[in-house]
């Protein structure tokens, strides 16, 4: 619950700048409709087009759906990546607990003199694992995508250990 917790929260704050960010643009739109037509039209002429054709393409797009060309094209908004706090909480909460199931079954079925040391490094060959797929899902590397994870989760497990140990509450 944390995780997704802290995922709603963040990706919804993330949603609430998009909003902001929408407002303002609309009442943009509404004060000055010529200086946010020639915006747009300096935004294609950076792209590349000649400046009457962005010019004609800037008409088009604000007749068929000016805030939408706009959020497109000026604030980098789509519609297909804008944020979605329940969809991120949701994919938080399920990916923690695929990844808790290695750990969780380590600790259930060896015995207490190799917990550590078999919880940890069963973790971090899931984590490897898990990164490498992820990796290949986006089209990237999976090796370089295993070793990141790896590195870091490794990392996070180190740094928790020390703190642990400065506590007195990790042997």
């Amino acid at each position: 619950m944390s995780m997704a917790a802290g995922e709603y929260v963040s990706v919804h704050s993330q949603a609430d700048t998009e909003r902001a960010d929408l407002a303002l643009e609309r009442a943009e739109l509404k004060a000055d409709a010529k200086g946010e037509h020639k915006e747009l039209t300096a935004i294609y002429v950076s792209r590349g087009l000649d400046a009457s054709l962005a010019k004609q393409v800037a008409e088009q797009l604000m007749a068929h759906d000016a805030i939408g060309a706009h959020a497109r094209d000026e604030l980098g908004i789509i519609e297909a990546f804008r944020a979605r706090p329940i969809q991120a909480a949701l994919a938080s909460a399920s990916s923690f607990a695929v990844g808790a199931a290695m750990p969780l079954l380590v600790t259930a079925t060896v015995p207490p003199a190799v917990l550590i040391p078999l919880v940890s490094g069963t973790s971090l060959l899931f984590l490897a694992i898990l990164g490498g797929l992820a990796a290949r899902a986006g089209g990237a590397g999976m090796a370089m995508g295993a070793m990141r994870v790896a590195f870091w989760g490794a990392l996070a497990m180190a740094v928790t250990a020390g703190v642990g140990s400065l506590f007195g509450t990790i042997l």
